[in-house]
C-alpha cells in the first residue's frame, strides 16, 4: 500500500470520527486540539478540514478506478 494510501486513510478516519463525535457529543475534536471551541475555525482546523476533505476526494477516485479495473478484468469461467 503507498504511503499516501495509508495517509489518505487516516485522514479520512479523523474525519469521519470527528463527524461522530460531532453527531453524538457535540464535541468538535479538530477545534480542541487547535484551540477553539465547538464551531470555531482558524487557518489551522481549515488546514486539517481541507486535507480531510482532499482525502476523501482521494478516495472516491482510488474506488471508481478500482470499479473500472474489476470491470475490465477477464473474468474466471467455471467448467
Amino acid at each position: 500500500m503507498k504511503k499516501i494510501d495509508v495517509l489518505a486513510a487516516l485522514l479520512v478516519i479523523v474525519g469521519g470520527l470527528n463527524w461522530g463525535l460531532v453527531a453524538i457529543a457535540k464535541f468538535d475534536l479538530v477545534a480542541t486540539l487547535v484551540g477553539l471551541d465547538f464551531g470555531e475555525t482558524n487557518i489551522a482546523s481549515r488546514v486539517v478540514y481541507g486535507l480531510v476533505g482532499l482525502a476523501a476526494v482521494y478516495g472516491v477516485l482510488q474506488l471508481a478506478g478500482l470499479r473500472q479495473r474489476s470491470s475490465r478484468a477477464p473474468h474466471p469461467t467455471t467448467a
